[in-house]
């Protein structure tokens, strides 16, 4: 019995394109990319953030980027918390000024001594929303430049809403994990203040070039129209939060009938369909009836 045989191949092997076969950035590559990213980004915010303050030079350092899920984003004490999107690929970006830095710089705003006041508010007053707003876009434009390879196209980022509770931003899972920037300000003689800046690990390699994003010419092939059948006629459950508090157990366990609870209920309220947060709006009356305003739209 012959146990020998000629094998022949009855078709032609494979024969993939190294762009096929090429594995991606690791996750040490994509924080890597960050960290240089990190060096520019220091040195390019030195001058704005000096004239927000009034200040005649700020210096600004930034710890190396480190990993955290999101869950551990919020640093302790009243923050303002923002959240960026950005083009391409629609990623988001998060950041945490601290109420402290904020009132501080009202005050120098306003032509005070720069100092916040004792104790701190238990909410952030429309000024400090204000001067939010003016950091977020210094820190868009400035981050937009940092980021990006050599010859690589630089992202877009814009400011999309903020809160003083993260959770309201509705911007990640609780174990999404983020490459995360401490940032400090020192001006002269006084304490630095402080502003922290997260994002998704995942978006890393679109962000910094180092992974282009997918085509959106095949995403824009498949996108469903909400506006044809048989989705157009799907029903769609709608939430406006209205207050999101927390009460200890003890007082949760002595309610009764009659019993008066203060709810603060937030300027802005988000709609959320399902777990998505789809807008944001003000609640008003129509026809006795409670409504709500869509003021901006995610």
């Amino acid at each position: 019995m012959k146990q020998s045989h000629a094998f022949v191949a009855r078709r032609a092997l494979a024969s993939h394109c190294a762009a096929l076969t090429r594995p991606g950035p690791g996750s040490a590559d994509l924080v890597e990319a960050l960290r240089h990213a990190a060096a520019r980004l220091a040195r390019s915010l030195r001058e704005p953030l000096a004239r927000l303050s009034g200040a005649d030079a700020a210096d600004v350092a930034i710890d190396p980027p480190r990993e955290m899920a999101f869950a551990q984003f919020a640093p302790s004490g009243l923050h303002a918390y923002s959240i960026y999107e950005t083009a391409p690929g629609k990623a988001h970006v998060l950041s945490a000024i601290g109420a402290e830095a904020l009132l501080r710089l009202v005050d120098r705003a306003f032509g005070g001594p720069g100092e916040a006041p004792r104790p701190l508010p238990r909410e952030l007053p429309m000024s400090a929303e204000l001067m939010t707003q003016r950091i977020e876009a210094i820190l868009a434009a400035e981050l937009a430049r940092a980021l990006g390879s050599a010859g690589a196209v630089r992202p877009t980022i814009h400011p999309l809403r903020r809160d003083s509770e993260l959770a309201q931003l509705q911007a990640f899972a609780p174990s999404a994990p983020l490459a995360v920037l401490d940032i400090a300000v020192s001006e002269g003689t006084r304490a630095p203040w402080q502003i922290r800046l997260g994002v998704p690990i995942a978006a890393l390699g679109m962000l910094t070039g180092i992974a282009p994003p997918a085509d959106p010419v095949a995403r824009a092939a498949v996108a469903a129209d909400p506006g044809a059948e048989p989705f157009a006629a799907l029903p769609l459950r709608l939430t406006a939060l209205l207050v999101d508090t927390r009460l200890p157990l003890h007082a949760v366990s002595r309610l009764e009938a009659g019993q008066v609870l203060s709810l603060p209920i937030a300027r802005q309220v988000p709609l959320l369909a399902g777990r998505q947060t789809i807008g944001h709006g003000t609640i008003g009356a129509i026809d006795d009836r409670v409504a709500i305003q869509m003021t901006r739209l995610v």
